[in-house]
């Protein structure tokens, strides 16, 4: 691998509007397949990544909506990890979902999140914050992944918030005494499981400043050598400071260096394509892949 891999800018890039990661209400993003992808078409999107969190489950109604829209659809998934308390975020695109391994491990996580999330909800509302289980499970879309995001909306729908940004700045951060784990592959691991489905795998906001850690070089280095492929390096939580780092690591390395909107609908304050992706960095995304699982092209 060479430096030239890693060129890039920030923002939009010339050519097309390449967004490689974004969430539909199969995970914890406010809008279906079909309504993600119409909106992606909306806004001027050519490439969208759906990488909802540890399920492939909206892929084929995205497809449909991609074909119908002219909207180009790369399929992945957002693999939740951790190492030592820290939160990790692994984008694995072009992943086979047939590959027994990775389903299994993210069918483990999210049996996980539902359990924990009664156990924080049990917390909150011990502490007199006005919630129930019940409430949130009427967020959560029938066959979709359970999250936090999903407590906010929760506390949203009973008017004790207006925007889940609130809920994660005051109580469902990884550092409040509400929050319980759940179960999460090392990142390691996770990037194993990725290569061996045939998939390219990329560390999601990988220096995000909303945490109190992310992930340092040494991990960086270990998923290295397990078959990373890249780094978001351009992300809505990366400043210059954050930016400048991943560019550093991935010049030394050898990594592919992606932009990304991580729009979640009206979950978050993220915008589609408001940080992009080259061309040439989609292109080898998907040489890397294995063919198993392939672009989706209108």
């Amino acid at each position: 691998m060479t430096s030239e891999r890693s060129a890039h800018g920030t923002g939009r890039e010339p050519g097309p509007v390449i967004d490689l990661h974004a969430h539909s209400n199969v995970s914890d993003g406010t809008e279906s397949p079909t309504e993600l992808v119409e909106a992606a078409a909306a806004a001027g999107i050519d490439v969208l990544a759906i990488t909802d969190h540890d399920t492939v489950g909206g892929w084929e109604e995205a497809a449909r909506a991609a074909r119908r829209t002219g909207v180009t659809l790369v399929p992945g998934i957002e693999v939740s990890c951790a190492v030592g308390g820290v939160s990790i975020h692994l984008l694995g695109y072009l992943t086979d979902p047939g590959d027994e391994a990775l389903m299994a491990e993210l069918a483990r996580a999210r049996e996980s999140r539902a359990t924990r999330l009664e156990r924080m909800v049990a917390r909150m509302a011990a502490d007199g914050i006005p919630l129930t289980y019940e409430q949130v499970l009427a967020q959560v879309s029938p066959g979709a992944t359970a999250g936090r995001p999903h407590i906010a909306d929760a506390l949203i729908a009973n008017r004790t918030i207006e925007h889940r940004d609130e809920a994660f700045a005051e109580w469902l951060a990884e550092d409040s005494p509400y929050y319980v784990a759940h179960h999460a592959p090392h990142p390691v691991r996770a990037v194993e499981l990725v290569r061996a489905a045939g998939g390219v795998p990329v560390i999601a906001h990988p220096f995000t400043r909303t945490r109190s850690r992310g992930a340092d070089e040494a991990l960086i280095e270990q998923m290295y050598a397990a078959g990373l492929a890249g780094l978001e390096a351009y992300h809505r939580d990366h400043g210059p400071e954050q930016i400048a780092r991943a560019e550093a690591i991935a010049e030394r390395l050898g990594l592919l260096l992606t932009g990304s909107s991580d729009y979640h609908g009206e979950g978050k304050l993220n915008r589609l394509g408001e940080r992009t992706t080259r061309a040439d960095v989609l292109d080898a995304i998907e040489q890397e892949s294995s063919g198993r699982t392939v672009v989706v092209r209108p």
